[in-house]
């Protein structure tokens, strides 16, 4: 594994995002247990996980919960694993999203979240989404508060323009130290966030970072046209999956870089934590950049 840093924590440079195990067509708990044991055995140090990461209504904090007693049934010292959680979203249980960042409910849900987690204090806490009828000071406002409460060690903001990122850290200082924003081959609208969170030394976590990559060639071509893409081809040139061709490739995007994608198969995470062991030649990435969309 290799490392790279969110604010003073180290922690591997492809991280587990944790929603599939929870949300819509979820697997069964063992399954769902063994992916996030598959994880830390190929050295995954950051979880990635939401109150909001749930299927049913009344069920808030299913994926937070099953973190902390993945962590609990491991059987080894997890105290090196960073659990990075989020607020400000919820699941009415329809499929739908509903945001809602005032400072009361970010509070509230920070303290249930550090609760189910059983921990003294989060490591990471990400605001999840603006709230369009909260003004954004007073959402960031919220997590300078619960830093200085000792609730979180260190805050995340995601889904943000870079005008949010330069009000965020003019609030919060050294106590931001994340962005989390879409980003991946297909999507590159964040590339502007990506660039500002590299210059102010901010771990940029891209979710969703395989889009575009077809998820069925994990298991061999997906389809006659599969081996022409630039992935599939490197990929083959290089033994290994395009899944894995585009985490190395996000990995150049900047040193601040760090993906979470998510997985619900021992099988997936194992795939996804070995992108670190590729090198792509300067070629290479130039030959998937010209392949790509036009970025923002």
């Amino acid at each position: 594994m290799q490392y790279r840093t969110i604010g003073d924590t180290t922690v591997s440079a492809v991280g587990l995002g944790a929603m599939p195990l929870s949300i819509e067509h979820r697997p069964d708990e063992p399954q769902a247990m063994a992916t996030i044991h598959a994880a830390l055995d190929a050295g995954v140090t950051l979880i990635d996980t939401a109150d909001s990461y749930h299927w049913h209504a009344g069920e808030a904090g299913h994926n937070e919960s099953l973190v902390a007693r993945a962590l609990a049934r491991y059987g080894r010292d997890t105290s090196h694993i960073l659990v990075a959680t989020k607020g400000g979203r919820g699941r009415p249980g329809d499929g739908s999203w509903t945001v809602t960042a005032t400072p009361a409910h970010l509070k509230r849900a920070a303290e249930a979240s550090c609760k189910r987690l059983g921990v003294e204090a989060i490591g990471l806490y990400q605001l999840h989404k603006p709230d369009p009828a909260v003004p954004w000071a007073d959402s960031v406002g919220a997590l300078r508060e619960l830093l200085d409460a000792g609730t979180i060690r260190a805050a995340g903001i995601s889904n943000v323009t870079t005008g949010q990122i330069r009000q965020a850290h003019a609030i919060l200082g050294n106590g931001l130290v994340s962005v989390q924003n879409q980003y991946s081959p297909a999507v590159r609208d964040s590339e502007p966030e990506l660039r500002l969170s590299t210059q102010l030394g901010l771990a940029f976590l891209p979710w969703s970072p395989l889009g575009g990559i077809s998820r069925s060639s994990l298991d061999g071509p997906s389809g006659p046209t599969s081996a022409s893409t630039a992935f599939h081809r490197i990929a083959a040139e290089h033994g290994a999956s395009p899944q894995q061709i585009a985490l190395a490739w996000l990995l150049t995007r900047s040193p601040t870089v760090i993906p979470v994608p998510g997985a619900s198969r021992p099988a997936s995470v194992q795939s996804s934590a070995r992108a670190v062991e590729l090198k792509l030649s300067e070629e290479e990435q130039a030959e998937l950049e010209d392949a790509l969309p036009l970025s923002g």
